[in-house]
């Protein structure tokens, strides 16, 4: 016994070398038993799919069906009407998968006396799929996964991001139900970011990724009110306004964020660090530091933004928070050159663009129709009246 604890490295070793095959082992048996359930409900949603589109089954059959299955395998499980149907829904949204179109009808019998389908064997189901399918990500899927998006969505290429996606951040149904909802399909790839590079826990990636816009219009923010030429204007007038306004600024950046505090001082080797603006989001569990550019984007700001992020997790962060993420928000950014040399960074990060009240004036200006033409506009408007 002493040797043993001579050698606890050794033991500590041992220990995780066979736990870690076991639970490799666990998952590859749980995988495989999840492939031949979806190819089950995939032959028998193929086989109820023909008998009832092709009107060979009256009403009531399924009901029947399932009744029987009951009385004749005690304890079965899954099987009811509804869930037979969903099988049926699953073959038709996805028959395109099959090399069968349909089933050979001659291998299946009917027992009149029971008034139900007897089958020596199902069709084997064979899929033939394309280069850019995810037939690994849809193979892994639990069914009440795939159930949950053939009945929300309906666009193709949309289902397969969410079966990529549900694999990927082994999302729980009402996880990924939540994300439909929210179309993260939509929104994805929108903000310039390196979140699912950084950040272990890719359901925690994906949350970060639909938590930032790619651009913010800080409409509760005139520099003409706050006394400053636009041409003077800098990243220390804008901060002024979202610290003035802060309730406006975390309705616009988005839910769950509570104000940390501006120019919050941060030390590390006596070397003082000052960020424009930290927040904490609840749902992500993190502190967000904000660091404000007044104008276009810069590589040197992401070098400045992870050594704030890398004190934040060493001097700030808790233990049961998450690491820190960061996200600068400039006035212009080149989104493909952005997404291109963010992704050297280690620490979570994204950028974004803002626009005050005084951009969007200047926009609307542009549109408008020069100051003559609108008055002869008023002009013909009241002598009609």
């Amino acid at each position: 016994m002493s040797d043993i604890i001579n050698n606890t490295n050794e033991l500590s070793n041992a220990v995780q070398t066979i736990k870690g095959a076991i639970l490799q082992s666990q998952q590859k048996a749980l995988a495989a038993i999840n492939q031949e359930q979806l190819a089950l409900y995939y032959g028998i949603g193929r086989f109820v799919s023909v008998n009832t589109r092709n009107k060979n089954w009256g009403k009531g059959f399924i009901e029947a069906i399932s009744e029987q299955l009951r009385k004749e395998l005690p304890g079965l499980r899954g099987f009811s009407a509804p869930s037979i149907r969903k099988m049926r829904a699953f073959y038709e949204e996805w028959k395109m998968l099959s090399d069968n179109s349909f089933v050979e009808t001659n291998k299946f019998t009917i027992d009149e006396h029971n008034s139900f389908v007897e089958t020596n064997e199902l069709p084997a189901v064979q899929f033939k799929i394309d280069s850019n399918f995810p037939i690994v990500a849809f193979m892994n899927l639990g069914f009440t996964h795939h159930y949950a998006i053939i009945s929300k969505v309906k666009d193709t290429e949309q289902r397969k991001f969410y079966i990529q996606l549900a694999s990927d951040t082994k999302a729980k149904v009402e996880d990924l139900e939540q994300m439909i909802n929210d179309d993260l399909y939509s929104h994805h790839g929108e903000l310039p970011n390196n979140f699912k590079k950084t950040i272990s826990d890719q359901l925690q990636a994906y949350r970060a990724i639909m938590m930032f816009k790619d651009e913010y219009l800080l409409d509760f923010i005139n520099t003409e009110e706050l006394f400053v030429r636009d041409k003077d204007r800098n990243e220390r007038v804008v901060e002024q306004g979202i610290v003035q306004n802060v309730k406006d600024f975390i309705m616009t950046f988005g839910k769950d964020f509570t104000f940390v505090g501006n120019q919050y001082h941060l030390e590390k080797f006596g070397v003082e660090e000052f960020p424009d603006l930290l927040f904490f989001n609840r749902e992500l569990a993190a502190l967000v530091c904000v660091e404000l550019k007044d104008g276009p984007f810069k590589t040197s700001y992401l070098g400045q933004l992870a050594a704030y992020l890398r004190i934040l997790d060493d001097e700030v962060r808790k233990p049961n928070e998450n690491p820190s993420i960061g996200i600068i928000l400039c006035k212009s950014a080149n989104k493909k050159f952005v997404e291109y040399v963010i992704q050297d960074y280690d620490k979570p990060m994204g950028v974004a663009t803002y626009k005050t009240t005084a951009d969007m004036d200047e926009r609307l200006k542009k549109l408008l129709p020069p100051v003559e033409e609108l008055e002869k506009l008023l002009y013909l408007f009241d002598t009609n009246k």
